[in-house]
C-alpha cells in the first residue's frame, strides 16, 4: 500500500489496497494516514453495504446519522444525495460534521454511489496546517479559549434547510444540539494542535457575544483556508474517501444542477476532544 499526497498539507490517496479486505496492519496504516493528513482517497474499491458497514465496524463504534435519510436496509449507513430536480445539496460550504455534539465523531467513510457526468468534488481543509500558519498574536490570543458550537439554525423545523427543497428529506428538527469545545483542541492521536471552530456550527465564544466573537472568528475562519491547506477530489464510481472531523473542514461542490447524485456515508464514533 502506498500514499501520494493530493496537495502539501492535505490529503492523500491510497494505492494498492482492497478497503473490503485489508489486514490488520493496513487498517493501522490507514488510520495513521488519516489522523495526519485529515483524508484519504481509495480508487476502484468493491464496496458493498455490507463491506462498508464491516469496515466501519472494525475501525470502532458507528453513530447514526440524527438528521439525514438512512438506508432502509442498512440503517448504519446514511444517504447523503440530491435528485435532479432538487436545487439545494447537503453540506454545500465549509464545516465540520457533528462539532455541535459533546463528543464529535471521529470522522466518516464517505462510498460513491450515484454520481452526475462531471461536477460534485469534496474539497477538505486542513486545520493542523490552519493552526501553524497563524500568526503568533492570534494563537495568544485564543490558547485557553472555548466556542459554543450547535446545529440548531441548520436543522431546527424552522432552520437554514427548512427553507429549501432538501428540508423534506431530514429527520430530526425537533432535536436540540449545542456543545463547548477549545478553540485550539490537541489530536487524540497524534497530539497535533489543531483549530477546532467552523463557519457552519460555531456559533460564539464562551463568555461573548455573538457580535463580540465575530471579528476574531471571522479571522480564524479565512485564515483556515488557504490555498496550499486544501485538497480536492474529483469523484469516479468505485471511489471511497475518509476523512477525520478533527483534523480537516470539508465543502460539497454544488455544480452539478439537474443530475442526480447519491453518496452513502457511515459516521465514526469519536471521543472528547481537550485542548
Amino acid at each position: 500500500m502506498q500514499f501520494t499526497p493530493m496537495a502539501p498539507n492535505c490529503g492523500v490517496e491510497a494505492s494498492g489496497v482492497s478497503l473490503a479486505n485489508c489486514s490488520d496492519a493496513e487498517m493501522q496504516a490507514i488510520k495513521q494516514a488519516i489522523f495526519e493528513h485529515g483524508v484519504a482517497v481509495f480508487r476502484d474499491q468493491e464496496f458493498s453495504p455490507e463491506d462498508h458497514i464491516a469496515f466501519a465496524k472494525r475501525w470502532g463504534g458507528i453513530d447514526i446519522n440524527n438528521y439525514f435519510p438512512l438506508n432502509d436496509a442498512y440503517p448504519e449507513i446514511a444517504l447523503v444525495k440530491k435528485e435532479a430536480d432538487q436545487q439545494t445539496n447537503i453540506g454545500g460550504a465549509w464545516h465540520t460534521d457533528h462539532s455541535y455534539d459533546q463528543i464529535p465523531a471521529m470522522g466518516s467513510v464517505l462510498v460513491a454511489r450515484d454520481l452526475p457526468p462531471s461536477g460534485g468534488d469534496t474539497l477538505w481543509a486542513h486545520m493542523g496546517a490552519a493552526y501553524d500558519a497563524l500568526p503568533d498574536a492570534i494563537k495568544q490570543q485564543i490558547e485557553g479559549l472555548e466556542a459554543f458550537h450547535t446545529a440548531d439554525h441548520v436543522y431546527k423545523a424552522d432552520g437554514l434547510y427548512a427553507q429549501t427543497d432538501m428540508g423534506k428529506e431530514l429527520r430530526g428538527q425537533d432535536m436540540k444540539t449545542g456543545a463547548i469545545h477549545p478553540v485550539v483542541i490537541r489530536h487524540p492521536q497524534t497530539g497535533r494542535k489543531l483549530l477546532y471552530v467552523n463557519g457552519g456550527f460555531t456559533i460564539h465564544f464562551v463568555g461573548q457575544t455573538r457580535e463580540q466573537s465575530l471579528p476574531l472568528l471571522q479571522k480564524l475562519l479565512m485564515a483556515a483556508l488557504t490555498g496550499d491547506n486544501q485538497c480536492r477530489l474529483e469523484w469516479r464510481p468505485g471511489t471511497v474517501a475518509i476523512w477525520d472531523n478533527r483534523t480537516t473542514w470539508h465543502n460539497a461542490l454544488n455544480d452539478y444542477q439537474g443530475y442526480r447524485r447519491e453518496m452513502h456515508r457511515i459516521t465514526l464514533s469519536g471521543e472528547a476532544l481537550a485542548a
